[in-house]
């Protein structure tokens, strides 16, 4: 299935389809605390994945709070996931304001990869390679001897002060981020670490440079474990101990990993960074039910602390419980809560999903200037063609004042969205013809044509524009599972295919869309017992029509047609209208 996170922000809140499928009304989105990001299309699927939700809430938490540094981190990740503008470039301030010089330059590559124009994220890398970011931002990219000696020099001499060195132990890790032998960070630190068996701070950072070397052998990973283990034992009820521990058991089990987080956290009710990794943890497994319920308990622990009455109001967004998450939203808009328009772009959200779109119109239009202001703006004119007033919402495209190359883009792709939405895709093809002529290198723009492309059944189009986006970004997971998908699933070759699936999944292994197709093409091929693997780890990631249409398929065709029927019947009762699922049903139980 194509997830491909490269469409125009603020046109939708859901994921790509498949190049194939007619395009499918809109189910809410997971909770758009921030910008929705680019992920984000109109056409099918659930809204942001878990994780990229969930980091984006914890960034949104942490700015309010006054804390950049796991703000810029959160967004990082995020905008990692997602390839997305706003975040990376707000990922990248951040962490210039926080001094965190990997993080910006990190961030400001990202930036730069989704908008090769911009100046600022030039701007930044080039301080950054002269210096200039700042005293204090230097780090080191080898361990060399000297290093070593001054590193061991300072713990020497904090040991004999009466702090002790614990908080240098909690910062090794993060001065040799740019250290790219892991394996020689982990030995350094256990060598430093040996002469304070009783210090859990120590051992606490052997565990995480053993975790920090991806664990790829069973040794390090037991060191980890005995490491973590040893802090908590000097260091019982140590949340930030707590963490790791649950990070490294999540590699082997989320379940686990719950179930040790939720002990962790009856026996601790004050460790509040616990309860925020489990309910991010709930989150990705699917039970935003039980995520709420943590942020309701918080909430009413710390009721002056709004940041988590914002976590059950956006929790209740991707619930859909629309009653609770405008009850919620309209008394932190009361408060005077949020940063940028957040809560007026939620309750404009709301109302648009409960097709109340009139008042989701006045609302957008209250949401203050700035990205989401901006993101409103394009969202008015999706409304307008959801009420049946395509001529108008095109008009009101037409009328915005689009400065940037990025805004100029948006709007077109907004334009043709809109004709999309109003089944004239041949009109929709020609905006965005028209467009690239404009920005022929617009990954966006050449990702939209292909879809719209296939739509048109021109599938020599689609391969081409999908083929020159993965020439643009060749390690791009989501651009490698697009054209991937698209060879197995219309293309015939499907080993060919494969083989850019592949790529893909090593680059994001957990990503359902790219699991989905990882099924779907095991399955081309025959190999239905591993298609069911991957095809379930997928639904197991994301509830979705069309990863449950290809996994009743493949049981089906396995001869196991009542599970098939049980898979596509629990679906429909959630998606009643997805094309591709409907379509899947009538194919085998007519």
């Amino acid at each position: 299935m194509l997830g491909l996170a490269l469409a125009a922000p603020g046109l939708a809140q859901t994921p790509a389809t498949q190049p194939a499928s007619p395009a499918t009304p809109a189910p809410p989105p997971a909770g758009p605390v921030s910008a929705p990001p680019s992920a984000a299309r109109p056409d099918a699927g659930p809204g942001l994945s878990a994780e990229t939700f969930y980091r984006v809430l914890v960034g949104d938490v942490a700015l309010q709070r006054g804390q950049p540094a796991i703000a810029a981190r959160a967004y990082y990740e995020a905008a990692k996931d997602t390839h997305d503008l706003y975040l990376a470039r707000r990922a990248t301030e951040l962490a210039v304001v926080a001094r965190q010089r990997t993080l910006a330059d990190a961030s400001a590559r990202l930036w730069l990869a989704a908008d090769p124009a911009a100046d600022r994220p030039k701007q930044i890398l080039a301080a950054l390679a002269s210096g200039a970011f700042g005293a204090g931002a230097a780090e080191t990219d080898t361990i060399d001897g000297d290093v070593r000696a001054r590193i061991a020099k300072l713990i020497a001499d904090a040991a004999a002060t009466p702090q002790g060195p614990g908080e240098l132990f909690l910062q090794l890790n993060r001065g040799l981020a740019q250290e790219p032998d892991k394996d020689a960070v982990y030995n350094l630190i256990v060598q430093l670490a040996a002469p304070f068996p009783d210090l859990a701070e120590a051992h606490f950072a052997v565990a995480l440079a053993a975790y920090n070397t991806g664990m790829k052998s069973m040794t390090l990973a037991a060191a980890a474990q005995r490491a973590i283990d040893r802090a908590l034992v000097l260091k019982p009820g140590w949340d930030r101990a707590a963490l790791l521990k649950a990070d490294l058991i999540e590699r082997q089990s989320r379940a686990d990993a719950i179930a040790y987080l939720r002990d962790f956290y009856a026996q601790h009710p004050d460790a509040k960074p616990a309860a925020g990794a489990l309910a991010q943890l709930y989150v990705e497994d699917n039970r935003p039910g039980e995520a709420r319920a943590i942020f309701e308990a918080l909430s009413r622990a710390e009721p002056n602390a709004p940041e988590y009455e914002f976590g059950v109001a956006a929790l209740s967004m991707q619930m859909r419980d629309w009653d609770t998450a405008e009850r919620l939203f309209q008394d932190l808009k009361a408060k005077h809560y949020g940063e940028n328009g957040v809560v007026e772009f939620n309750l404009a959200t709301i109302a648009e999903e409960q097709k109340h779109y009139d008042e989701a119109i006045r609302r957008y239009k209250e949401v203050p200037d700035g990205e989401r202001g901006w993101l409103a703006q394009l969202r008015i004119a999706i409304v307008l063609g959801k009420a049946g007033k395509l001529d108008e919402g095109r008009r009101w495209l037409a009328g915005l004042n689009a400065v940037s190359v990025e805004q100029k883009i948006q709007v077109k792709q907004a334009d043709a969205q809109l004709l999309r939405d109003a089944n004239d895709n041949a009109a929709a093809y020609a905006v965005l013809a028209a467009a690239l002529v404009d920005h022929p290198e617009s990954t966006d723009l050449l990702y939209d044509s292909a879809m719209v492309a296939e739509k048109l059944d021109r599938p020599d189009e689609s391969e081409a524009k999908l083929k020159q986006l993965v020439k643009l970004k060749p390690d791009d997971a989501q651009a490698l599972n697009a054209l991937g998908y698209t060879l197995v699933d219309r293309g015939g070759r499907v080993e060919e295919g494969y083989q850019l699936i592949s790529r893909a999944l090593t680059l994001s292994p957990d990503d359902p869309f790219i699991l989905d197709s990882m099924g779907w093409a095991l399955y081309r091929m025959g190999r239905y017992d591993d298609a069911l693997t991957y095809l379930k780890r997928a639904l197991d990631g994301r509830p979705d029509a069309e990863i449950a249409a290809h996994y009743g398929e493949v049981l089906w065709a396995k001869g196991e047609h009542d599970r098939a029927r049980v898979v596509w019947q629990s679906q429909l009762r959630t998606t009643p209208d997805n094309p591709v699922l409907l379509e899947t049903v009538r194919r085998y139980s007519p």
